[in-house]
C-alpha cells in the first residue's frame, strides 16, 4: 500500500487491530464500485467525492489513525449529503454483505480474528482440515494469512546462507508472502504443512530403490514409512525383483516376485498417514520386458485390489517397435540377465490397453523419452516417477514442487505477460529455498537432492484461463496459445536459475551432465519445470486444476474423508449472467448433466467455450499434453477422459498418439469404470433402488477410499491410488 498523496493520514487501523499504511486509491475504487453498480456514470463524481471524503478525514483524524470502519462511515455519509442516495445505500449494503461474508470466513476457520486472503469458502475448509496449525485439542491457532507469513518466513531464512542481510531477507519473506497470499503461486502441500514447524519436511515426492534382496525390500519398506509419515509420497520401479517362480540361492526357496512385494508395501501405505494429514500415495512401476510383467497389468483388476498405489507399465522404445511390427519381444531375467521366454508384443500391448479401458490402470511411462532428458546421465537412469507421474526421479532424489495460478494473469483478451514474468522468477526463487530449508527423511535423499537441486515449476487454472480468455480448449488456438504460454514459462524459469547459480553456484552435479556436454549455461537446478496435478492447492487457489479441462460447470467434489463441496464455475457463472441466461433452473439442469452442450436457450459461441472434461475428443486431451510437454524438461501429469461407452479401439489410439507425439507417459479414465469418484455430476434424479446415480458412482461411503495426498482426484481410482496433490496423474485433477 502507498502513501496518500492528498490527506494527511498515513496509516489506518484494520480490523483485527494491526495497522497499515493507507492506501487512498481504495476510496475512489469502492465509491467506482458502488457507482458501477448503480448503473451510473461517473462523470467525475467519484474523484470529487473521494477528495471530498479525504479532506473530512483529515479534519477528524489529523492527530490519530482512523479505522477501517470510521473511514467507510465516512464514505456514507459523504455520499447522501452530496445527494447520491442511491448509490450510498448500494455502498450500504455492500458494507453489509462483506460484513457478513467475513464473519463467514472466520466461522469456517474457526477463529475471531481478521484475515485478508481471498480463499474461497471452500479452499478455507481445506486448510481448516490440513494446512492451518492446530493446537494439542485440534482447535486452529493460526488464520490463512498466518499460515503463509509462516512459510514466506521461513523459507526466506536460506537467503542467509548466500550473504543476504536481514533487511534483505525480510523483503524475501515479504515478496513470497504477497505471491501466496494473492494465490498467484503455491507450493506443493507438504511446503504448505510443514514449513516452520517441527516437522519441516517440503518436498511433495520421493522416489526410493529396492534391490533384489530381502534386506533392501524391507529397509526401503521401512523408508516409505518414514517419507508417508513426514508428509511425502514415493515412486518405486520394481524391476530389480526377480520374477515369481526363481530360485533364491541362500535358502534355496521360490521367489514371490514383484506384485506380491507390490501388495507388502500397499498394505504398509495403508496405516502410516502422511504427516498427520493423510494416507501415503505411491507408484509401481514394472518394466515392459520383466518376466511378471502380466501379472502386473492384471493385478488390480479388481478395484479393491492395491488401492494406495497407481501403477505404470515403462515401455520402452524397442517394445513399441515390436508392436508396430507385430513381432515378438525378449523378457529378460533382472537378476540374470538372461532371455525368460518371448511374448508377442501386440498381445501385451492389448492386454494393457483392455485393463486402462476396465478400470484405468495401468498407466504407461515412456522410460526411454524420459530418459532422454535425464539432466545428470553420469549419475545414473531414470527408472521411477512419483506418485503422479509428472516427475521422474532417480532413486533416492526428491522434488520440490510449486504452480503458478495463471488465472489472475489474465487481462482482457491477453495474459499479462509482465506481471506472470516476475512471479515466475519469485516463484523459482522460493523452490530453490525449499532445498535449504527442508527436512530430509533420510541422509541418502538430502545427498542427492542437493546435488541436483531438481525444483518443479508447473502451472494450475488453464482451463480456468480458457474460459476468460475465449477459446474453446478444444481447439488449435488453445494448442497454439500453450505451446507459447510454456515457452515464456521455461524461457523466465533458465534465466532465474542461471542468475541463482551465478550468485549460489550451479547444482553440483553439473560437471559431467548432459546440459554440460550440451553447451548450455550453468543451471542452479538440474530441472525446472513439470505440471503437477494440483489436487488440493488448486482448490485452495479456487481454479482449475493442472492443465485439465473442467470436468463439469457445476458438479459435486468429494474429498476429505467423503465430504461434498458444491461447485459453479464463475466465469460461466458471469458470462451466462452478462448475456442474460443465467438462471437457478439453469445450474439445477447443468448440475444433472455436467455439460452445457445439451441445453436450449445458451447461445452456441457460449457452448464452444465453455466445454468440459467429457465434451472433448481425446486427441485433444493428448495434443494439449503434447503441447506443454514440449517445453517441460520433467513431465506433465495428465488424465486422458473417455465417456462410459468409449471403445478399447478409442483407448489404444490414445496411448498410440502419446507415443507419437513424444509425451512421457499417458493415462486414461473411462467414466464410471471405477466405483468411487472424486469428482461427481450431482444427480436430482432417483432410481428405483433409492440411490441416486451420483451414489452409484460413489460406491460405498465407508471412509476407506479417499484420496491419500489430498482427496481432489478428478474422475479415477477409488483410495489413496489416486492422490493428485502428490498422488496420481490417473486424477482428473
Amino acid at each position: 500500500m502507498e502513501k496518500t498523496g492528498t490527506a494527511g493520514i498515513l496509516k489506518v487501523e484494520k480490523r483485527d487491530g494491526r495497522i497499515i499504511a493507507f492506501d487512498e486509491a481504495r476510496i475512489s475504487r469502492a465509491i467506482g464500485r458502488a457507482f458501477a453498480d448503480e448503473g451510473m456514470e461517473d462523470n467525475g463524481n467519484v474523484q470529487i467525492i473521494s477528495n471530498f471524503v479525504l479532506s473530512e478525514l483529515e479534519k477528524k483524524f489529523a492527530e490519530k489513525i482512523p479505522s477501517v470502519e470510521e473511514i467507510q462511515d465516512i464514505v456514507e455519509e459523504t455520499l447522501m449529503r452530496k445527494g447520491f442516495t442511491k448509490v450510498a445505500k448500494t455502498y450500504i449494503l455492500y458494507r453489509a454483505e462483506h460484513a457478513k461474508t467475513r464473519e463467514t470466513r472466520k466461522a469456517v476457520v474457526g477463529t475471531t480474528r481478521e484475515f485478508e486472503s481471498k480463499v474461497s469458502l471452500n479452499g478455507l475448509r481445506v486448510l481448516k482440515e490440513r494446512y492451518l496449525l492446530k493446537d494439542d485439542s485440534g482447535r486452529v491457532v493460526e488464520t490463512p494469512d498466518e499460515m503463509f507469513m509462516r512459510v514466506a518466513n521461513n523459507l526466506a531464512i536460506a537467503d542467509t546462507n548466500y550473504g543476504s542481510s536481514e533487511v534483505e531477507m525480510k523483503k524475501t519473506a515479504g515478496k513470497f508472502y504477497s505471491l501466496m497470499s494473492s494465490l498467484k503461486f503455491l507450493p506443493n502441500a507438504p511446503t504448505l504443512y510443514n514449513a516452520g514447524t517441527k516437522i519441516q519436511q517440503l518436498s511433495a515426492c520421493f522416489v526410493l530403490p529396492i534391490e533384489d534382496d530381502i534386506r533392501g525390500i524391507y529397509t526401503t519398506l521401512l523408508n516409505q514409512a518414514i517419507i508417508h509419515q513426514s508428509g511425502g509420497g514415493t515412486g518405486f520401479d520394481f524391476s530389480r525383483l526377480r520374477p515369481k517362480g526363481s530360485i533364491v540361492r541362500s535358502t534355496k526357496g521360490i521367489a514371490s516376485g514383484p506384485v506380491s512385494f507390490l501388495r507388502v508395501y500397499n498394505a504398509s501405505t495403508q496405516e502410516i498417514k502422511q504427516g498427520g494429514k493423510r494416507r501415503g500415495a505411491n507408484m509401481g512401476i514394472l518394466r515392459v520386458d520383466h518376466p511378471d510383467i502380466l501379472e502386473f497389468i492384471n493385478c488390480k483388476e479388481k478395484n479393491t485390489d492395491i488401492t494406495n498405489f497407481n501403477i505404470s507399465v515403462a515401455i520402452t522404445r524397442k517394445f513399441m517397435d515390436a508392436v508396430k511390427a507385430d513381432r515378438d519381444y525378449e523378457l529378460i531375467e533382472p537378476h540374470t540377465g538372461r532371455v525368460s521366454r518371448t511374448e508377442s508384443a501386440k498381445r501385451v500391448f492389448d492386454l494393457l490397453v483392455a485393463a486402462a479401458w476396465r478400470n484405468g490402470d495401468p498407466g504407461v511411462i515412456f522410460i526411454d523419452r524420459i530418459n532422454d532428458d535425464n539432466p545428470t546421465p553420469q549419475i545414473g537412469a531414470i527408472e521411477s516417477t512419483n506418485p503422479c507421474g509428472e516427475v521422474p526421479l532417480l532413486p533416492y532424489e526428491s522434488c520440490n514442487l510449486g504452480s503458478i495460478n495463471l488465472s489472475k494473469f489474465v487481462a482482457g483478451s491477453e495474459f499479462n505477460w509482465k506481471e506472470l514474468e516476475e512471479t515466475i522468477r519469485i516463484a523459482v526463487h522460493l523452490l530453490d529455498n525449499v532445498i535449504d530449508m527442508n527436512h530430509y527423511p533420510l541422509p541418502e535423499i538430502e545427498k542427492i537432492t542437493k546435488a541436483n537441486r531438481k525444483i518443479g515449476l508447473g502451472i494450475m487454472g488453464w482451463a480456468e484461463s480458457l474460459y476468460l480468455l475465449g477459446i474453446p480448449y478444444n481447439s488449435e488456438k488453445a494448442i497454439d496459445l500453450a505451446g507459447k504460454l510454456m515457452s515464456f514459462i521455461r524461457s523466465g524459469a533458465d534465466r532465474k536459475s542461471i542468475e541463482l547459480a551465478e550468485k549460489r553456484g550451479a547444482f553440483p552435479n553439473y560437471g559431467g551432465s548432459a546440459l554440460e556436454k550440451k553447451g548450455m549455461p550453468k543451471f542452479r537446478n538440474a530441472t525446472r519445470l513439470c505440471i503437477a496435478p494440483t489436487g488440493e492447492i488448486s482448490m485452495i487457489a479456487d481454479t482449475s486444476a493442472g492443465i485439465e479441462p473442467v470436468f463439469a460447470l457445476s458438479y459435486v467434489k468429494r474429498v476429505l474423508d467423503n465430504q461434498d463441496f458444491v461447485y459453479v464455475n464463475d466465469a460461466f457463472r458471469k458470462a451466462a449472467t452478462e448475456n442474460g441466461f443465467y438462471s437457478e433452473k439453469l445450474v439445477e439442469e447443468i448440475t444433472n448433466k455436467g455439460s452445457i452442450r445439451e441445453i436450449g436457450g445458451i447461445p452456441e459461441e457460449e457452448k464452444k467455450v465453455f466445454v468440459v472434461a467429457f465434451d472433448i475428443e481425446s486427441e485433444w486431451h493428448v495434443k494439449m499434453q503434447a503441447a506443454f510437454q514440449k517445453n517441460v524438461d520433467l513431465a506433465v501429469s495428465k488424465t486422458i477422459n473417455f465417456p462410459e461407452d468409449a471403445t478399447i479401439d478409442d483407448i489404444e489410439s490414445a496411448y498410440m498418439s502419446a507415443y507419437e507425439m513424444d509425451c512421457k507417459g499417458i493415462t486414461v479414465y473411462r467414466d464410471k469404470s471405477r466405483g468411487e469418484q472424486i469428482l461427481n455430476i450431482e444427480s436430482a434424479k432417483r432410481e428405483d433402488n433409492g440411490f441416486s446415480a451420483r451414489d452409484k458412482m460413489s460406491g460405498e461411503k465407508n471412509g476407506s477410499n479417499d484420496c491419500p495426498n489430498c482427496g481432489t482426484k478428478m474422475t479415477m481410482q477409488e483410495g489413496c491410488a489416486t492422490c493428485p496433490d502428490c498422488g496420481t496423474s490417473h486424477c482428473n485433477v
